[in-house]
């Protein structure tokens, strides 16, 4: 049976409290947080450089209203890492203390009840975590499977035939099928093979190589 525990935490300015350790009641020692402090500085740092080019470079508007894009992208990115954390962490103690300890069914549980919650909705902003997330998450499927036994091991590697797979069908799919893509990799790869087209003065090459429609 779990040992009772008391929970000690960190009141914020908010009122709320974080708890940040947890103190074993029948030894008196204390052990490893539970639930961490919300970290949002993790996706500000992350978010807000990525905006920053992102806006500046493809979106159009005045200086403020980019300042605003750019603060809401960070802002939102931000918050969603926090409560994914704070979601998936605290139901892991909860699946832990129910059962007495963790197997690996919870974290899967946690994670899907966490995602259906905080990443549900369907903006650019999830859209873009979620694609990151898809392409890392079928990289480990192969691997695992390799490591299993499940596939054989490749005897060359594999990577060259991937990255001409990939760009093959990713350009094939802009040139004919350009609405199936995301937004922002549209105004990407617009600004590559599109834009370059046109030639107005060394500025293109340098700074910035707007379609023949803004010049």
């Amino acid at each position: 049976m779990p040992r009772p525990m008391v929970w000690v935490g960190k009141i914020q300015p908010t009122g709320q409290i974080w708890p940040t350790k947890g103190v074993c009641l029948a030894c008196g020692g204390s052990i490893s947080s539970v639930w961490p402090e919300p970290k949002p500085s993790y996706g500000a740092k992350i978010r807000a450089p990525h905006a920053l080019v992102m806006t500046f470079l493809f979106k159009s508007g005045s200086l403020r209203e980019k300042l605003k894009a750019i603060a809401q992208a960070t802002y939102t990115h931000s918050r969603n890492l926090a409560y994914f954390v704070f979601t998936y962490k605290g139901l892991m103690a909860l699946q832990s203390q129910l059962q007495g300890k963790n197997f690996q069914l919870h974290s899967f549980l946690a994670a899907c009840i966490g995602g259906w919650l905080v990443f549900g909705e369907n903006n650019a902003i999830n859209s873009q975590i979620i694609m990151y997330l898809l392409s890392r998450t079928l990289f480990a499927f192969s691997r695992l499977a390799v490591e299993k036994g499940y596939i054989p091991e490749p005897k060359w590697d594999p990577f060259p035939l991937t990255a001409a797979l990939i760009w093959g069908t990713i350009l094939w799919l802009f040139e004919y099928h350009r609405h199936t893509l995301q937004p922002s990799l549209q105004s990407s790869m617009t600004y590559l093979y599109d834009d370059s087209n046109v030639w107005h003065d060394i500025s293109d090459f340098l700074i910035y190589n707007k379609s023949s429609t803004e010049k």
